[in-house]
């Protein structure tokens, strides 16, 4: 027979009961402690991270940009008149000279014109010669008269004085003496009269030679001109250097003003770079300088800035101050440096991806067990591949550089 034990089952109830709790317990604290650790930190290869050091020192300021040798000097030869390209004598590539011809041209119009103006200058001469002794000629006819008026002068005055010393003495009458003074009055009046004359004359002659002169000058400028359109169909090159580019084909039409041919001096090169918009704004005239040629760095100096941007970039002129290496050519492709300014004593770093000047950036500092974490730092005035860090970071400090992008949502990483 069975003897009934409640206890029993009170027991095994409370052990069940308690053993609940604390499985309910463990599993709550279980949960709370995976909720406060957070998501797991990521893991990233170190081979794949470029890291860089933080570094106190000098630090150098400098733009880069590509760009190109062009020759200082370049002269574009361009038609002085309308005509056909007749042949072309030099081919690009060649030297040239200042009296080179490197073109001829045809234009009939042009030896008509210049053998007309050569005509009108040959009529003109021979009209002012003959004007100037046509002129001459009447200036001498009052000259004559000039000088048979102040002859009869002289007699008369001579009359006269004679005649007043006879009647002071009483032996002539004093009317006579009297109408030989009148008539000397009478000339010199008449001689004060030639001589305006010849004055007026003389004046009248040089404005009609001075008209003339201007006139066959106008013609003879005019036939110069014709003349210099006429010898412009030989084109020379008009300074030594090389041909590079003839811009027309034999047989063509070209306008007046057209250009057909760019002679450069080779040997006096200076670089084209185009620098980024956002890097320009500190170059100025007569900064250093270093220009690569891939073949040998030459040193120059800043020689102009464009004040225009054009896609994007701004066009700085550097002259060559160093010996250029041998192969360097115009339309050479060329990267250039230009050095900005010095800052002594000042903490920089390797330029981040996206580490803009002047802004505050959040880098990854990677500590001596391999974990990086995300920090604000400021950054300051930079280079080509250097930054300056005013805030945030100290000398020693190793910092990421590369785009960390792909973890935006994490603040710490684990280096492999």
């Amino acid at each position: 027979m069975d003897i009934a034990r409640p206890e029993l089952k009170q027991r095994k109830r409370r052990r069940q009961i308690i053993l609940g709790t604390v499985v309910a317990t463990l599993i709550v604290a279980a949960g709370v402690g995976l909720a406060s650790l957070g998501p797991a930190m990521p893991s990233v290869e170190r081979t794949s991270l470029l890291v860089d050091t933080v570094k106190r020192g000098e630090l150098l300021r400098e733009v880069r940009g590509p760009g190109t040798l062009v020759p200082k000097e370049i002269r574009w030869i361009a038609a002085e008149t309308a005509a056909r390209v007749e042949r072309i004598v030099v081919k690009p590539g060649a030297k040239v000279e200042t009296d080179t011809v490197i073109l001829e041209l045809n234009n009939p119009e042009v030896d008509d014109q210049l053998l007309s103006a050569k005509s009108e200058v040959t009529a003109a001469e021979a009209d002012l010669a003959v004007r100037r002794a046509t002129l001459q000629s009447q200036l001498l006819d009052q000259k004559a008269s000039l000088a048979s008026i102040e002859a009869e002068y002289e007699s008369a005055r001579l009359q006269a004085e004679a005649e007043a010393t006879l009647r002071d003495k009483g032996i002539i009458p004093g009317i006579q003496a009297k109408r030989s003074a009148l008539a000397m009055g009478q000339l010199k009046t008449r001689l004060g009269i030639e001589h305006e004359r010849i004055d007026q004359f003389t004046q009248n002659m040089r404005a009609q030679l001075a008209a003339d002169q201007a006139r066959l000058a106008q013609l003879a400028a005019t036939r110069d001109l014709r003349q210099r359109q006429a010898d412009a169909l030989k084109v020379r090159a008009g300074i030594a250097g090389v041909l590079q580019r003839i811009a027309v084909e034999e047989g063509q039409q070209v306008a007046a003003g057209s250009n057909l041919a760019r002679v450069a001096r080779p040997g006096e090169l200076m670089a084209e770079l185009r620098i980024a918009e956002t890097q320009a704004k500190d170059i100025v005239i007569d900064q250093p300088a270093r220009i690569d040629t891939r073949n040998g760095i030459v040193a120059g100096k800043v020689l102009r800035v464009d004040p225009a941007v054009q896609n994007g970039t701004v066009q700085v002129d550097v002259e060559l101050t160093g010996d250029l290496p041998g192969g360097a050519r115009p339309d050479l492709s060329v990267d250039g440096t230009i050095e900005i300014e010095r800052l002594a004593d000042v903490l920089y770093v390797g330029r981040p991806a996206f580490g803009q000047p002047e802004t505050e950036a959040r880098l990854f500092r990677v500590d001596a067990d391999g974990v990086a974490e995300r920090v604000p730092v400021l950054l300051g005035r930079s280079s080509v591949n250097l930054i300056e860090v005013r805030q945030g970071l100290q000398a020693g400090d190793r910092v990421v550089l590369s785009d960390t992008s792909a973890y935006d949502q994490a603040d710490r990483l684990r280096l492999k």
